[in-house]
């Protein structure tokens, strides 16, 4: 089978679950692999466990790697001159390959059932043997075999590895790796229902697909001699590999869910940017030699190197992560912003989806006010969901302002300013505000607590001015006045609970 002299490489994710960040990672180091040498991305859907695979888990993997920007060249849903792309769909395929390795001698039939294969691993394990396949069915009489499937008895089809061979894998990122065929055994290639096994159809696949570069975890190294032997077997000759690095968590163990949602859909959710997922990932195990931390996908593109990626395992760093989607945010237009955080606002009933008109507007009069702070687009809701719904008073925080002595007499006397403040602009409110302030002698940085836990229900939050400009007067009055009732009928101390600053009122409404 010739090889063509163009770079193609493959993301091959089985259907069985959520795309996860290790998964992305693979699929985004294939993608700039072959965008850098200017080869083809193919998109294989390796669905060979059809009991746990599943067509939501199938859209599930389109629709996030289209958000991530990773296009694919040719796949189940494009096409392609390799087709099909989804191994269920190719079973014919594999059983007449491994039908001819049958019959030239590279496998044979396996009539062990799972009872006798499990019997036969207990007596390896209390005898201290490897626990593997013992090899009983290759050592059949060719009669003997011919007597069972003319019985209707079911079979296996195993490969026959060969022995005393060591096969060299020349790693692009772990260097030479050697394995000794006496520790392999002698591995299931089509199941006795007909079924491939992964090992057998992703060999198959990247040699009928005309796979240059294999490039996938470290976890499928184990996989690579067995694969090896299949492709020799097929008369192929055998694509170069690249095992990516793990991806560990701060504790240095394999990420998992113990270290938290590892899902990329969690991650959109959470209002993580795909420009700062696709940068991050990048840097899970390779990095360029300018030491370029904040690089665009061009860019990306222009300096990946796969033979500068890391052996050693790539720890991933939540906080570095928000480090540098707060940078994507910051850089996005507010109007970018808006559209984006629409989805957040909406879920929590705070703006229709689209926004009406005067929803809108004042959408984008809140985004330059929280758009440094965010480091996660979700965060709006916490940030400025007050600027557009009802707002709750949380109890520590008003308890922590509302202590002072002086709390309730300023936010009366910042109360009757405010309603005779002739313009209603950010500059006059902080003007008025501050002289309130001098006046009862209270420093600027404790004074304005009380009223902005009045208006907002929390400590901390979006300038306080520019807030109370786009919230209203009379919302503002509303819920100073709703705050003052609060404060006493309860003092300081609210206990559990949430409380209401107002009724609640469309959203947008001034």
């Amino acid at each position: 089978m010739s090889r063509e002299s163009i770079t193609r490489v493959r993301f091959a994710p089985a259907p069985t679950g959520r795309l996860h960040v290790g998964s992305a990672r693979t699929a985004l180091f294939n993608w700039l692999y072959a965008r850098h040498t200017k080869g083809q991305f193919v998109l294989r859907i390796d669905d060979t466990d059809q009991e746990r695979s599943s067509d939501g888990a199938v859209d599930h993997i389109f629709d996030v790697l289209s958000w991530l920007g990773l296009d694919w060249d040719e796949g189940p849903d494009v096409g392609g001159p390799y087709g099909p792309y989804r191994q269920s769909e190719r079973s014919d395929q594999y059983r007449e390959r491994a039908t001819e390795l049958l019959q030239a001698g590279s496998a044979y039939l396996c009539f062990c059932t799972p009872a006798v294969l499990e019997e036969m691993r207990s007596l390896a394990s209390r005898e201290g043997r490897p626990v593997r396949y013992d090899g009983r069915c290759r050592k059949l009489d060719p009669r003997d075999t011919a007597r069972r499937v003319e019985a209707g008895e079911r079979a296996a089809i195993r490969f026959a590895v060969p022995s005393n061979r060591e096969i060299v894998v020349r790693d692009v990122i772990r260097g030479e790796c050697r394995f000794d065929t006496a520790s392999i055994e002698d591995f299931v290639i089509l199941r006795a229902d007909g079924s491939a096994t992964f090992i057998f159809a992703g060999a198959y696949d990247d040699l009928a697909m005309r796979i240059t570069h294999v490039i996938r975890g470290e976890d499928l190294l184990s996989a690579t001699p067995r694969q090896v032997l299949v492709h020799e077997a097929l008369g192929g000759s055998t694509p170069t590999f690249a095992h990516l690095p793990l991806i560990v968590g701060e504790d240095r163990t394999p990420l998992s869910k113990r270290h938290g949602d590892v899902s990329l859909g969690w991650y959109r959710d959470a209002g993580f940017m795909p420009e700062s997922i696709v940068n991050y990932l990048a840097w899970l195990g390779w990095a360029p030699d300018d030491g370029s931390e904040i690089l665009t996908k061009r860019e990306l593109i222009e300096k990946f190197d796969l033979e500068q990626v890391s052996k050693n395992p790539a720890a991933f760093d939540l906080k570095k992560l928000e480090w540098m989607n707060n940078h994507y945010l910051q850089s996005l237009s507010p109007d970018v912003i808006a559209e984006r955080a629409v989805p957040y606002l909406a879920a929590e009933g705070l703006i229709e989806d689209p926004p009406t008109e005067e929803q809108w507007k004042r959408l984008l009069a809140v985004v330059p006010l929280v758009q440094v702070r965010m480091d996660r687009l979700s965060q709006i809701v916490e940030l400025a969901g007050f600027l557009f719904g009802p707002a709750y008073i949380e109890a520590k925080d008003w308890k922590s302002v509302m202590s002072a002595e002086w709390a309730g007499d300023l936010l009366r006397s910042m109360r009757e300013v405010l309603a005779c403040l002739k313009e209603w602009t950010a500059q006059n409110i902080e003007v008025a505000l501050r002289k309130v302030a001098a006046e009862k002698g209270i420093k600027p940085r404790l004074a304005f607590g009380p009223l902005r836990i009045a208006v907002s229900g929390r400590r901390v939050g979006p300038p306080l001015f520019e807030s109370l400009e786009i919230l209203g007067r009379d919302t503002v009055l509303t819920r100073v006045g709703t705050a003052l009732d609060i404060f006493e009928a309860h003092g300081a101390d609210l206990g559990p609970g949430s409380w209401p600053l107002e009724p609640t009122q469309p959203s947008g409404s001034n």
